[in-house]
């Protein structure tokens, strides 16, 4: 079985360069920065697929992401209250992690953001300004 992501998750994000052992994205909606981590494990669809040396490579990941999202709300002048962490999988099972910044006045606060509306894309060419930016200013 060879590793594949979930056309679901490529078809509004694009590409970071990736960690050690996940692929990062950043995703595509105006409303939140928001970095999601695609393990590059085959057939991976719940944390207890990943093995204890995967997981902790994974939590690594997800704290260096959440930096990274930090550093990119601060790049947007829109500095978060909160740090969310989420692998739901409940519309596509390929095991992935959201980190998503929250602020208080973000359209969905308090709530969850997952199925609230369709995503808010970019102007173009803003996608990949960011992915640049955190490409190129992120601490790795």
């Amino acid at each position: 079985m060879t590793f594949e992501i979930d056309p679901r998750l490529l078809a509004n994000s694009m590409a970071l360069p990736p960690l050690g052992l996940s692929d990062l994205r950043l995703m595509d909606d105006v409303r939140f920065p928001w970095l999601v981590l695609i393990p590059r494990v085959p057939g991976a669809t719940e944390l207890d697929d990943l093995d204890p040396a995967q997981r902790a490579v994974l939590i690594e990941e997800i704290a260096l992401a959440g930096a990274m999202v930090r550093a990119l709300s601060q790049a947007l002048d829109q500095p978060i209250n909160k740090l969310n962490t989420a692998a739901l999988g409940n519309v596509t099972a390929q095991l992935h992690v959201h980190i998503v910044g929250r602020r208080r006045d973000d359209p969905l606060w308090p709530d969850p953001i997952w199925g609230r509306g369709p995503p808010v894309a970019r102007a173009e060419g803003e996608t990949a300004r960011l992915a640049a930016l955190v490409s190129s200013d992120s601490p790795r």
